[in-house]
């Protein structure tokens, strides 16, 4: 009987995405009045990677 072959773990094919850090959500600043003040940040939806939080490795 041959000897069983060992196999290396597969790397994964995709990697996180750098803007939002593989949460899929990014914050982005609220701005009110004329003057445009600053008032806090809202979460919103990465547009580098849709939500998903994962980017093919080829890109």
């Amino acid at each position: 009987m041959a000897p069983r072959k060992t196999t290396k773990p597969v790397k994964s094919a995709t990697t996180p995405c750098p803007p939002c850090n593989g949460t899929g959500e990014v914050s982005r600043p609220v701005r009110v009045g004329r003057k445009r003040r600053l008032v806090g940040q809202q979460a919103g939806m990465c547009l580098n990677c849709f939500g998903a939080g994962e980017i093919p490795a080829d890109d």
